[in-house]
C-alpha cells in the first residue's frame, strides 16, 4: 500500500463511524431507502447497509452528528434500530496535495463546491497563491485519482506523482483482482475460536477480509493471489491449531464491495463541467452489452441514471426490447471488463449482462451501433410442460418481479406465475430448448435458493402408517418418492394413486328451481380458490364438492352458498358404529335359521318316525323270521309310505314340499355367497355347503321323477332331509359367530361413541373478548378455529388450550384414571370430557386428522389386517375346499365299487337296511350318504376364524389398556420376540434434565445458599438451553416463587457458558430474612446463659440480618454458569476438589456447571436426565421372561453406563448415530434374533421400522408413533411388557383356536367317508353339519376368553421382584462404542480392590434395607429416589 506512505494522516479532522442494528429491512428496496434518506443528511459521508447482517455502517462528523441523532433519523422512517455499541470508532482521514493547472479556466469557488459536495472529502484549504489545494478524505469512500478525474485540470504534486503513478494504480487493481475462496474449518467449539481465526488471518498481507462462522464450520476469505497464496492462509490457520480444508475453489469476485461503491458515490457531472470538458473526451469509444434480467421501463431507467453518473461515460442507450445496453466511454480511463461489473453491480443486484461487441469510434452517431448483430433466437413449438419450483429467500413483491422477469426472458419459457405466499414458481416452458434443472439454477443465480418441487405437499397419517402426497407426475413419479421415505430408512410401499386426499363435501342445498341456480352455484364455487370440483344435481337437491383443506373449509363453503340465496347443510353421516356391531348379518343369519328350523322341525319328525318304524320292522323281522315280501307288504302298507301317484308316496311328496322353501329361502345367502367365490375363480366354504345341499336335493328330485315315470311299485330313498338339516345347523352357527364377532369389535365401537357430534364455535377481538358463539356440526370444525367447552362436555377436536383452567378425564383414550389439569398451552385430546372449569381450545386436528380417528382408523385397519398365520390359513382353505369335494368323490366311487363286489359290508353297516328296496339302490344311497357326509363336516371356516377373532379381541384388549397395536402382524411377532432393544432418553429417561444436587464452595456467612440460587435463577431464566430451564425450574421450586429477579447484558457461548450481570434479587430473599431473622431470636432465647448474654444474642441476630438487608440493597452481581473451560477462560482458579467432585459427577452420566458471582467460584450443580421409576422393574420382568435387554444411545458411554446401572441392563451401545441403530437391530437379526426396539424420537423411528416390533412411546414423536408397529399411549415401560404378554397370550390362543379347528376336520372326514364303520361310527349328513357348525362356534367363543385378559399392576409386578432385583455394578456392564462389537469393559479390578467394592455394596445394601425398613414408619423415600442411586450421597448440599 505504498500510495499512503506520502500522504500525511491527520486526525485534528476528526470523522467517526458506528454501526446500528436495523430491524425490518425486507428487501433492497428498503436498503436503497435508507441510503438515500441517511447520506443525504448533513455531516453523513458514506452509509453501508446490509440486507444479510440487518446492519448500517456510517461514517460521519462528530460535530455535525452523534449516533443518538442517527439512530433517531432511522427510527422516524419506520424502522427499528438499536445501537449495540454507543462508542464510536475512530476513521482514518488521508490529506492529499493537489497542484492547478496553470491554464486553469474554473473559478476557485466551483473547484472548492464540487470538492465539498464528493462523498467522502471532508476539508479543502485552497491556496491560490502557491496555487495548491490541500484535500483531506476518507481514503475508504474516494482517492486522489478519483478526484483528479472529477477535475482534469488538478494533477498531484509533482514530486510525490513520480513516487506514487505505478503503486496507486497497482492498488486499485489489486482490489478488483481480489479472490474469494471457501475453508472448512474443524474443531471450532466458541467465538473465542473464530475471532482467535479472524484476528490473526486478517492481519497477513494479501488477505483483504475473512469471516468465520462458527455454525457452519467454514471461513470466507477474500485475498490478492500476487501477494499471498492459499497453501499460506491454510499453513496459518492450522499454526493457530485448526485442521482446515478448501471446500470451494477460489473465484474472482465479480466487483468487491468497496468497488461498488466507488462506482456508485462518484458524483453526477454537473453541466458546466461536462461542457468544459468534452474537448478531452474526443476519442470515445463503445461498447454494446447484452443484459438479461431487464423486465420493464423502471429497470431500463434504473440502469441509465445509475451508468451516467460515471465520470467516464459520455453516453447510454438501453433497449428493453433488444435486451441491449450501448454506452459510450473514455478508453483511457475504463475497460469495457469493469462497466459490465458496474452494471451487474447496480441494485437489485438481478441483471446478467454479456459483452456484445466493442467499436472503437469518434463520432457521436448511434447508427454504428451494432445492434444488428444481437441474434434473437425465436424458436416456436407446440410442445410445452409445466413445474413448479420452490423458492426461498422471496420477501416482497418486487422479488416476485424480479423472479417473474428474468424467467420469462429464458429461452423456452412460455409462462411463469410465482406465489410469495407458497413460495414457488409454477413455469411452462418448452423441453427442447430448456430444462427444468436450468430454470432451477437460473433462479439460484439471481440469490434465491431453488429447488425442484414434484411434490406439493405431505400428510402423514399419525399412527396409520400412511402417507398421503401430493405430487407433480411431470417432475417426480410415485416409485421416487417411495425411494426417497426408503432413503429416510423407513419402509415405504405405494399403496395406491390416491385422490381421496382432497376434501370432499356433499351439501344438501335447498331454494333451486332450475337450471341457471345449478350454473350459478358451480361456477361462482369453481371460480373460487381452493375449490377443485363442485356437481350439484337438481334432482336430489344435492351437491359434491372437492376441495383443497389447506386454503378452505366446509363452513365457508356452506357460508358462499348461502351467499347466493340458497340454504345449505351437511348430508347426515351415519356416525354411529352400526358398521361394526355386525347386526345386519346377525338379523340376516338368524333370519336364515328361523325359517330353516321352521321347516326342518317336520322333516326331523318324520325322519324319526320313520327311523323309529324301520327299527321296529327290523325287530319283527328278527324275531318272527318274516320273509322278503311280508317285509315289503308291511313296509309299503304304512301311511305314509302309501303311494299318492305312482312312484310318489306321502312321506317324499311331504318331504319335498319342505325342502324346498329351505333348500331357496333358508340357503339364499349361501348361494350369493358361493355365486361371488366361484365368480373370482375361489372355493369357500359357502361351496362346500351349497354343493352338498344342491347335489343332495337334485339327486333326490331326480330319483323320484325317475320313479314316478317308470310307475315305480317301491318308494325310492330320497334325501330331501338333508337341506334343512344342513341348514339349521350352519345358519345356526353362522348367527352365533356374527354375535360373537360384534363382541370382538365392542372396543372399536366404544372409541367411536366417544366422538362428539357438535362444537361452540366461539369469535373473539383482538383482546381476547368474546364475540358470538355458534353451534356447529363436528365436521364443519376448521382448523384454528376457537371452540368453547363447558364443564361436562366432550372435546370435539384435537386442540390447544388459549384460555380457562379444568381437569379432563382422558381415561377412555389413555387409559389413565386420573383426570389430568389443563391449562393454557395445554394439549387436549377429541373425545375426552371436561370436568369442572369453562376451556377455549384452538383447533389443531379436525376431522379424520384427530387422534381419536386416527386410533379409530387404526383399531380397524389392525382388525383387517392379517397375521402371518391368517394369511397361512387362507391359503390353506384355499386349497381345502378342491381336496374336500375330491375326497367326498373318491367316498363316493369307493363305497359304489365295495358295495358291488362285497354287498355283506354295505347290508351290515348301513343303518335303516331295507331289503325293500334293490340292491343297487342301497350301495348308491350308501355311498351318496357317505360323500355328502364328507362334503357337511369338512369346515374350512373354523381355519379362517382361528386366526382373526383372537386378532381382534387381542387388538381391543390392547386399546381398552393403552396399548395400540398395529395390527395382526405385530401383534403376533411380539412373542418371537428375544431381544428387547431400548433408547435411553425418553425412554428409559424421562428425557428432561432435573438438577441433582447443588454444591456451595464458600462460606454461608459470605453469601447464603438462598442468594446463590437466585442469582443462578435469575441468569438461566433467559437461556433456552434445556440445562438452563432445568436449573431455573429448581430455583424456582426451592425458593417458592414464580418470579426471579432481573437479568441483563445476557450473552451465551455455544459449548461453554452464559455471563449476565444480576439485579432485583432483594425481593427474593426478604422473605427468606425474615425467617432467619425468626430463628435468631428463637435459638437465642433458647441459649438462656444470663440476661445479658441473652441480650446479646439477640441483638447480634438483629444485627446479621441490619447488615443483610444493607448490603442486599439494589446490589448488581456478575454472573459466569458453565464449564470447566468457561471459568478458566474467565480467568478462574478451580482446585483439585472441585475437579474432583466433578469428575465424579460426570462418572455417574452427570452433567456439573460451575457458578462463580463476582469472579469468585461460589457453587456446583450437578444435573442429569432422571430414569423411569419403572423403568428398573420393567427390565428385570423382561430379563426374567427369557429376554436379552439392550440399551442403545447416542449418549456417552459414561452417561449410558451409569443409567444401565440403575435400571440393571447389562449390554449398552454408547454413541450410536440415528443411522448406525439401524444398522445395529439388522445386525441382531442377523444373528437370529427376533428384536423389537422401544423407542420415543425421530432419531429412533428408522430403527423402530427396522424392527421385527417396533414399540413406540406415546409420548413420543409423530415420526416414531409412525414407524412404529405398536404405540403406547401411556408413557409407562411396563406397557412394554404387557404388550409383549398380550402377543404371547392372543397367539397360545390362536393355537388353541387351530387345533379346535384341525381336530374337528382330521377326525370328522374320516368318520364320514365311513372308515371307522367296523367299530360303529356311522355319521349322518346332518350330524356332520352340526359338527361343522360347533367347530366354528367354539372357535369364537375360545377367542372370546381372551376379553378375560387383564394387564398385570405396577404393584402385582414388584410384588414378584422386588426381592430378586438390584443395580449391576459397573463391572458387570459391557459398553461398546459405535456400531462396532469391541465392548469396553469397565477395568479389570485387583483382588483388594474388589473385596473392598463388594464390602462396600454389602454395606450400601444393608444401609438401604435398613433405611427401607425405619423409613416406613417415617418418610418412606418414593420408589424414583431409590431407582436414582443412594440418595443419601446427594443430600450433601455444603463442602
Amino acid at each position: 500500500m505504498e500510495c499512503k506512505e506520502e500522504i500525511k494522516m491527520d486526525r485534528s479532522m476528526s470523522v467517526d463511524s458506528v454501526t446500528i442494528s436495523v430491524e425490518g429491512i425486507t428487501c433492497d428496496s428498503c436498503v436503497w431507502t435508507i441510503e438515500q434518506q441517511i447520506g443525504n443528511l448533513n455531516g453523513v459521508y458514506h452509509i453501508k447497509v446490509s440486507l444479510e447482517e440487518k446492519n448500517a455502517t456510517i461514517i460521519y462528523d462528530p460535530k455535525l452528528q452523534t449516533p443518538k441523532t442517527l439512530l433517531e433519523a432511522i427510527d422516524d422512517m419506520g424502522f427499528d434500530a438499536v445501537l449495540h455499541n454507543p462508542n464510536p470508532l475512530p476513521v482514518l482521514t488521508d490529506t492529499v496535495f493537489l497542484t492547478v493547472a496553470g491554464s486553469l479556466a474554473l473559478p476557485w469557488d466551483h473547484i472548492q463546491n464540487t470538492l465539498l459536495k464528493t462523498k467522502g472529502v471532508t476539508d479543502i484549504k485552497i491556496s491560490p497563491q502557491q496555487r495548491t489545494i490541500v484535500v483531506t478524505l476518507i481514503p475508504s469512500i474516494v482517492n486522489a485519482n478519483q478526484i483528479i478525474e472529477l477535475l482534469p485540470d488538478l494533477s498531484l504534486d509533482i514530486r510525490t506523482l513520480e513516487k506514487k503513478s505505478g503503486t496507486c494504480e497497482d492498488y486499485s487493481m489489486a482490489q478488483a483482482g481480489e479472490v474469494m475462496l471457501k475453508m472448512k474449518i474443524e474443531g471450532m467449539t466458541c467465538h473465542s475460536c473464530t475471532s482467535t481465526i479472524e484476528g490473526k488471518i486478517g492481519k497477513l498481507q494479501g488477505v483483504q477480509r475473512i469471516k468465520v462462522s462458527l455454525d457452519n464450520q467454514e471461513a470466507t476469505i477474500g485475498y490478492q493471489p500476487h501477494l499471498i497464496t492459499i497453501e499460506e492462509i491454510k499453513k496459518q490457520i492450522e499454526a493457530v491449531g485448526f485442521p482446515a480444508f478448501i471446500k470451494k475453489q477460489p473465484k474472482y469476485l465479480k466487483l468487491g464491495a468497496i468497488d461498488i461503491e466507488r462506482l456508485k458515490n462518484t458524483p453526477v457531472k454537473s453541466s458546466e463541467g461536462s461542457q468544459q470538458r468534452s474537448p478531452s473526451y474526443t476519442s470515445d469509444s463503445t461498447v454494446t452489452f447484452i443484459i438479461d434480467g431487464m423486465h420493464c421501463k423502471s429497470c431500463v431507467l434504473n440502469i441509465e441514471s445509475a451508468l451516467s453518473t460515471l465520470q467516464y461515460v459520455s453516453s447510454i442507450v438501453v433497449s428493453l426490447e433488444n435486451r441491449s445496453a450501448i454506452v459510450k466511454y473514455n478508453a483511457s480511463l475504463v475497460t469495457p471488463e469493469t462497466l459490465r461489473k458496474a452494471i451487474e453491480a447496480i441494485s437489485p443486484g438481478q441483471y446478467r449482462v454479456s459483452i456484445a461487441s466493442e467499436v472503437e469510434s469518434t463520432s457521436n452517431s448511434p447508427s454504428s451501433s451494432p445492434l444488428q448483430k444481437i441474434p434473437l433466437n425465436i424458436v416456436s413449438h407446440p410442445l410445452t410442460q409445466e413445474t413448479v419450483i420452490n423458492i426461498d429467500g422471496m420477501t416482497c413483491n418486487s422479488c416476485v418481479q424480479s423472479i417473474e422477469g428474468v424467467i420469462s426472458k429464458k429461452e423456452g419459457v412460455k409462462s411463469i406465475r410465482v406465489s410469495l405466499a407458497n413460495g414457488n414458481g409454477t413455469v411452462e416452458y418448452d423441453p427442447l430448448l430448456t430444462s427444468p434443472e436450468t430454470l432451477r439454477e437460473a433462479i439460484e443465480d439471481m440469490g434465491f435458493d431453488a429447488a425442484l418441487s414434484g411434490i406439493y405437499s405431505v400428510l402423514v397419517a399419525l399412527m396409520a402408517g400412511k402417507a398421503e402426497v401430493r405430487y407433480n407426475p411431470v417432475v417426480i413419479q410415485p416409485p421416487m418418492i417411495a425411494e426417497f421415505i426408503r432413503e429416510l430408512g423407513f419402509g415405504a410401499t405405494m399403496i395406491e394413486n390416491a385422490d381421496e386426499v382432497d376434501g370432499v363435501l356433499e351439501l344438501v342445498v335447498r331454494g333451486m328451481t332450475c337450471a341457471s341456480c345449478v350454473h350459478k352455484i358451480e361456477s361462482i364455487l369453481t371460480k373460487h380458490r381452493g375449490i377443485f370440483y363442485c356437481s350439484v344435481a337438481l334432482a336430489t337437491n344435492k351437491a359434491h364438492i372437492k376441495y383443497d383443506p389447506e386454503i378452505i373449509g366446509p363452513r365457508d363453503i356452506i357460508h358462499m352458498v348461502e351467499s347466493l340465496g340458497f340454504e345449505a347443510s351437511l348430508v347426515k353421516k351415519d356416525r354411529s358404529a352400526s358398521h361394526l356391531d355386525h347386526k345386519r348379518e346377525i338379523r340376516q343369519w338368524r333370519r336364515s335359521f328361523l325359517v330353516s328350523l321352521f321347516f326342518c322341525i317336520p322333516v326331523m319328525g318324520l325322519m324319526i318316525y320313520m327311523m323309529v318304524m324301520d327299527h321296529h320292522l327290523a325287530i319283527l323281522h328278527h324275531n318272527q323270521n318274516m320273509s322278503q315280501e311280508e317285509m315289503i307288504n308291511i313296509h309299503s302298507s304304512m301311511f305314509l309310505e302309501r303311494q299318492i301317484l305312482p312312484g310318489l308316496s306321502i312321506m317324499n311328496l311331504l318331504s319335498f314340499l319342505l325342502c324346498v322353501p329351505v333348500q331357496f329361502f333358508g340357503g339364499w345367502y349361501f348361494y350369493i355367497q358361493a355365486y361371488k367365490a366361484l365368480k373370482h375363480k375361489t372355493a369357500n366354504m359357502d361351496v362346500l355347503i351349497v354343493l352338498a345341499t344342491t347335489i343332495a336335493f337334485a339327486y333326490s328330485l331326480v330319483i323320484l321323477l325317475v320313479a314316478m315315470y317308470e310307475r315305480a311299485k317301491v318308494n325310492p330313498i330320497t334325501f330331501f332331509d338333508t337341506p334343512p338339516m344342513l341348514f339349521v345347523f350352519i345358519a345356526l352357527g353362522r348367527w352365533l359367530e356374527h354375535i360373537a364377532k360384534g363382541k370382538t369389535s365392542e372396543a372399536l365401537a366404544k372409541l367411536i361413541s366417544l366422538q362428539a357430534t357438535e362444537a361452540t364455535i366461539v369469535t373473539l377481538d383482538s383482546d381476547n373478548i368474546l364475540l358470538s358463539e355458534e353451534q356447529v356440526d363436528v365436521e364443519l370444525v376448521q382448523r384454528g378455529d376457537i371452540i368453547k367447552v363447558v364443564p361436562g362436555g366432550k372435546f370435539p377436536v384435537d386442540g390447544r388450550v388459549i384460555e380457562g383452567h379444568s381437569m379432563v378425564d382422558e381415561s377412555l383414550i389413555t387409559g389413565e384414571a386420573m383426570p389430568v389439569a389443563k391449562k393454557s398451552g395445554s394439549t387436549v385430546i377429541a373425545g375426552s370430557i371436561n370436568q369442572n372449569g369453562s376451556l377455549l381450545i384452538r383447533a389443531t386436528h379436525v376431522g379424520a386428522e384427530t387422534t381419536l380417528s386416527q386410533i379409530v382408523k387404526l383399531v380397524e385397519e389392525a382388525q383387517t389386517s392379517k397375521a402371518p398365520i391368517q394369511q397361512f390359513a387362507d391359503k390353506l382353505s384355499g386349497y381345502f375346499v378342491p381336496f374336500i369335494v375330491i375326497i367326498s368323490i373318491a367316498t363316493l366311487l369307493v363305497w359304489i365299487i365295495i358295495g358291488f363286489l362285497n354287498f355283506e359290508i354295505v347290508e351290515t353297516y348301513f343303518p335303516g337296511y331295507n331289503r325293500s328296496i334293490s340292491r343297487t339302490e342301497t350301495i348308491i344311497r350308501f355311498a351318496f350318504q357317505a360323500s355328502i357326509t364328507v362334503l357337511c363336516i369338512a369346515c374350512p371356516c373354523s381355519l379362517g376364524l382361528a386366526t382373526p377373532t383372537a386378532v381382534m379381541v387381542g387388538t381391543g384388549v390392547g386399546a381398552q389398556n393403552g396399548i395400540l397395536i398395529k395390527g395382526g402382524e405385530p401383534l403376533e411377532m411380539a412373542h418371537k420376540v428375544k431381544v428387547v432393544v431400548f433408547d435411553k432418553t425418553g425412554t428409559i429417561t424421562h428425557g428432561t434434565p432435573v438438577v441433582n444436587q447443588v454444591k456451595i464452595l464458600v462460606e454461608s456467612n459470605r453469601i447464603s445458599r438462598n442468594k446463590i440460587l437466585a442469582i443462578v435463577g435469575t441468569a438461566e431464566s433467559n437461556s433456552e438451553h434445556p440445562l438452563g430451564a432445568a436449573i431455573t425450574k429448581y430455583c424456582k421450586q426451592e425458593l417458592d416463587t414464580e418470579t426471579l429477579g432481573t437479568c441483563i447484558d445476557f450473552q451465551v457461548v455455544p459449548g461453554c457458558g452464559i455471563s449476565c450481570k444480576v439485579i432485583n434479587i432483594e425481593g427474593l430473599l426478604h422473605k427468606d430474612n425474615w425467617k432467619i431473622e425468626e430463628n435468631n431470636i428463637k435459638n437465642a432465647s433458647l441459649v438462656q446463659i444470663g440476661a445479658n448474654n441473652e441480650q446479646s444474642s439477640t441483638s447480634s441476630s438483629m444485627i446479621i440480618d441490619a447488615q443483610l438487608s444493607n448490603t442486599l440493597n439494589a446490589q448488581q452481581y456478575r454472573v459466569l454458569i458453565g464449564n470447566r473451560e468457561w471459568m478458566i477462560r474467565n480467568g478462574l482458579v478451580i482446585n483439585n476438589d472441585v475437579d474432583d467432585s466433578m469428575t465424579e459427577h460426570e462418572r455417574k452420566g452427570r452433567t456439573a456447571v460451575l457458578v462463580a458471582v463476582d469472579d469468585e467460584l461460589c457453587g456446583l450443580i450437578a444435573i442429569a436426565d432422571t430414569v423411569k421409576p419403572e423403568a428398573e422393574l420393567a427390565v428385570h420382568i423382561l430379563k426374567s421372561m427369557g429376554l436379552e435387554v439392550v440399551l442403545m444411545t447416542g449418549d456417552n458411554s459414561r452417561t449410558a453406563r451409569s443409567i444401565a446401572s440403575q435400571v440393571g441392563i447389562t449390554k449398552v451401545f454408547a454413541e450410536v448415530l440415528p443411522s448406525h441403530k439401524v444398522a445395529k437391530v439388522k445386525q441382531l437379526q442377523e444373528e437370529g434374533k427376533w428384536v423389537a426396539m422401544v423407542g420415543d424420537g425421530i432419531n429412533d423411528s428408522p430403527a423402530l421400522a427396522m424392527a421385527n416390533v417396533g414399540i413406540a412411546i406415546g409420548t413420543g414423536t409423530d415420526v416414531a408413533l409412525e414407524a412404529a408397529d405398536v404405540v403406547l399411549i401411556r408413557n409407562d415401560l411396563l406397557d412394554v411388557v404387557a404388550s409383549i404378554d398380550l402377543s404371547r397370550k392372543t397367539v397360545k390362543r390362536i393355537r388353541i383356536n387351530f387345533v379346535f379347528a384341525l381336530i374337528y376336520n382330521l377326525v370328522g372326514i374320516p368318520i364320514a367317508a365311513g372308515v371307522f364303520m367296523p367299530i360303529g361310527l356311522v355319521l349322518q349328513p346332518w350330524m356332520g353339519s352340526a359338527a361343522m357348525a360347533a367347530s366354528s362356534v367354539s372357535v369364537v367363543l375360545s377367542s372370546l376368553f381372551l376379553k378375560l385378559y387383564r394387564k398385570p399392576t405396577y404393584e402385582n409386578y414388584e410384588l414378584h421382584a422386588r426381592s430378586q432385583m438390584g443395580q449391576k455394578r459397573p463391572s458387570e456392564i459391557s459398553v461398546h462404542v459405535g456400531i462396532d462389537d469391541t465392548s469396553r469393559n469397565s477395568p479389570k479390578l485387583g483382588l483388594l480392590d474388589r473385596i473392598v467394592n463388594y464390602s462396600r455394596a454389602s454395606i450400601n445394601s444393608l444401609l438401604s434395607d435398613k433405611r427401607s425398613l425405619n423409613s416406613i414408619g417415617t418418610s418412606e423415600p418414593d420408589k424414583h429416589s431409590l431407582l436414582v442411586g443412594d440418595y443419601r450421597e446427594d443430600d450433601d448440599t455444603t463442602l
